[in-house]
Parts: C-alpha cells; sequence; structure tokens
C-alpha cells in the first residue's frame, strides 16, 4: 500500500510509467527495503534491478524471483508490483527466520515490462533473455520521442552490469492472475503450466482527407470506415476461434480528427493471442489478407507491420513441479493455468528454467484502477513463492 502511493490515482489505482519520475520514486523505495534487507543491489544496462541475499555458497547459480514496477496509465496497485514485493517478502521472512539457503536468492524489479510507454513490451527481460539485442532495448523510444536508453540515464539507473549472460538455478514470478478462473473456481493458486503466445500489429490506412459536406458517398475514400471494418474483422476472428483466441484493437488514431473532414489517415494495433504457435501464425496471416482485401475494395493504401511476437512457451517441469508441491504441503486450493497475458518470465524461461504463481484478482479485473486482490490470497502466494524458492535454493 505504499508503494500504491506512488504514482497513485483518483480511483485507487496507478500510473508509473516505465522511467518516469513517478518509477524512478518508486524504484528508489525498491531499492531502500532491498538494502535494509541486508541485499546487494546491482542495476544492469537495461535499468534492471537486482537484490541479492547470499546463500551458503555464492559460487552456485542463484534463485530468483520478480516481476515489474511500472504499470499502465490507468492500472492497478497489483499487477507486476506484488511479484517484485513478494520476493522481498520472501527475503524478509528467510531474515526473520535466520535461514541460509544453499543457493543464493535474488529478487528483481524489471524495466517496461507493460509496453506502454516504450514498445514492445518485456523489452528488458527480453535483452536479458537474449531474444533482444542491447541497442535494440535502448534505442526504443515513446511518443515524444524519447529513448529507453536516454531516459535510464536521467532518472540515474543506466546501470554498469551486463544484461543478462548469467546463469540463474531457477526463476520464479507471482502475479494476479488478470483473469476471472482462479475465483469463479474458488481456487487460492495457479499453478502456471505456460504462457500463451502473441503478436502485435501496427496497422496504417491512408485514404483521402475531403469535405464532408461536398464529397459524394460513392466517390470517398475514407480512412476510419475502412479501419473499422479491419477491427470489426479482427473481433470476428476472435469470436470465430473460441475458447483459446484473443483478438484486440486498444490504439485507435484518426487524422486529422476534425468534424467536418472526411478522415485521411487512421492508425491502430492489432493483438492477436494464441496457445498454439502454428494457429497463432494462421490466424495472423488470415487478418492481414484481411485487410488487404477490404483496402482493395475501398481504394486505400495500407501499411500493416508485425512489431512484436511473443511464441507460446511451456514453463519448467521442476519449477512447475516445485510451485504445486508446495501449495499442496501448505494445504491451500491449486489448479494448472495458462497464462493469457505476456509476463517477464516468458522472455527469462529462454535463459532459465523458470515458473510461475497466480493469486486471483477481484472479478478478474487488471489494467484497471479497480484491480484489486486480498490480503489472504497475497499472503498464500507469497507463502508457495517461499516454498518454492527454498525448494530450488536448496537443490544442489
Amino acid at each position: 500500500m505504499k508503494m500504491a502511493k506512488i504514482g497513485e490515482t483518483e480511483k485507487g489505482g496507478v500510473c508509473r510509467l516505465a522511467l518516469t519520475d513517478v518509477d524512478k520514486e518508486a524504484r528508489d523505495l525498491f531499492v531502500e527495503w532491498c538494502e535494509d534487507s541486508g541485499c546487494k543491489v546491482t542495476v544492469d544496462e537495461m535499468g534492471n534491478i537486482f537484490g541479492r541475499r547470499e546463500g551458503k555458497n555464492s559460487s552456485l547459480a542463484p534463485v530468483m524471483t520478480g516481476s515489474h514496477i511500472d504499470s499502465q496509465p490507468t492500472g492497478g496497485k497489483f499487477d507486476g508490483i506484488y511479484g517484485v514485493l513478494a520476493g522481498l517478502e520472501v527475503i524478509r521472512t528467510l531474515n526473520d527466520m535466520d535461514l541460509q539457503t544453499e543457493r543464493s536468492i535474488e529478487v528483481s524489479a524489471w524495466t517496461n515490462e507493460e509496453g506502454s510507454r516504450f514498445a514492445p513490451a518485456m523489452i528488458a527481460s527480453g535483452v536479458f533473455g537474449e531474444v533482444f539485442d542491447l541497442d535494440y532495448g535502448l534505442s526504443r523510444k515513446d511518443a515524444e520521442g524519447k529513448s529507453i536508453g536516454e531516459e535510464l540515464e536521467r532518472i540515474g539507473y543506466a546501470g554498469s552490469e551486463k544484461c543478462g549472460g548469467r546463469e540463474i538455478a531457477a526463476f520464479f514470478e507471482a502475479h494476479i492472475e488478470q483473469g476471472p478462473i482462479l475465483e469463479s473456481e474458488e481456487k487460492t493458486i495457479g499453478v502456471v503450466q505456460g504462457v500463451q503466445g502473441m503478436r502485435w500489429y501496427d496497422i496504417e490506412v491512408i485514404g483521402m482527407e475531403s469535405h464532408a459536406g461536398t464529397t459524394p458517398m460513392d466517390r470517398r475514400r475514407d480512412a476510419i470506415v475502412c479501419a473499422s471494418r479491419m477491427v470489426d474483422a479482427l473481433d470476428k476472428i476472435g469470436n470465430d476461434n473460441r475458447p483459446d483466441t484473443r483478438t484486440t484493437c486498444g490504439v485507435f488514431e484518426v487524422s486529422p480528427g476534425s468534424r467536418n473532414v472526411i478522415p485521411g489517415c487512421v492508425n491502430f494495433t492489432a493483438d492477436i493471442r494464441h496457445p498454439d504457435s502454428d494457429t497463432l501464425t494462421k490466424l495472423g496471416i488470415n487478418y492481414k489478407e484481411i485487410c488487404q482485401k477490404i483496402a482493395a475494395e475501398m481504394d486505400i493504401e495500407l501499411k500493416f507491420e508485425e512489431i512484436w511476437y511473443s511464441p507460446p512457451i511451456k514453463f519448467d517441469e521442476n519449477c512447475v513441479k516445485a510451485v504445486a508441491e508446495a501449495a499442496n504441503s501448505l494445504g491451500i486450493e491449486n489448479r494448472p493455468i495458462t497464462s493469457g497475458a505476456g509476463h517477464d518470465a516468458v522472455y527469462v524461461s529462454n535463459v532459465a528454467p523458470a515458473g510461475m504463481i497466480f493469486i486471483p484478482c477481484e472479478d478478474g479485473i487488471s489494467h484497471n484502477e479497480i484491480e484489486s486482490a486480498s490480503k489472504d490470497d497475497i499472503a498464500a502466494g507469497c507463502d508457495v513463492l517461499l516454498n518454492a524458492m527454498v525448494d530450488r535454493a536448496n537443490a544442489v
């Protein structure tokens, strides 16, 4: 709740866009809490923060947990930051118990997970996970042309540590589910098996600006009508391929934006998700073909670009087993679940064994200021995380 005061919104959520002044303030508080807990804190070239509690054998690869501090513009107080602070709570609990694990324990906070200021999402864990190179990560720009590298320097989080390239024994990420399944089935823990794949597209529709009162309907090259049909087609693809497909248009920008001018240009985004790689590829190809057909029929220019692909993944069997056994040993109701959202654990799993822990969120609502989770569920998630991490940290 103290962290949620940083970037607090009127409706009880947070706005902590990546690398803004409020993000810096939240980072500073997290670093302070890590140091107060006896951790050695390091920051890498992408601004990722790591708090390390030394184990008995510092030469062994550590067990790591973490998530992200940044939020959506109208985000909730639990998305991402719960996983960061759950990791810190693991370290505090080990301190309280005076228990030293064989392997070191680390808690991490990853830069720009949300992708709401700098696209694509999960960019810094992507560099760490060797999906993107460092130059690509640092050069991503926001709508005002400011790059990640420039903003890291500005807020003092351009670290000197190499981003990635080191061994991790296991990585766990605790997170709210961001969906309704656990709550509806009255399960406290989701044992995450993997994450569905995602493809993001930037689409530009270019027609002809003209006078709204003098241009006959049959002579128009109306970009907004064309784009609207494409968005409708995107929604139809999602509905025609239930229950596993998800399709969303999250951004829709009209130019010139005048009441009595037929729009000449529309830029919009398409987000397509599915747990099967081949199906996801086919859906993307199908959608592009539909957009091309609509544009051709209306004599309108189309620019269709895929800007990001995150493949479906399956988490490490031993990490998944550790989460399930931890929940069962604590007598906590749980079930296997697949994540519909992307998380930093996706890219970390490219270079380390990884797993995730879900807890319920009220009504399945997330990316919203009213996002909420109960104290009991939050504590249960921390308990499971603690036990799973200790299991892996003592497995040598």
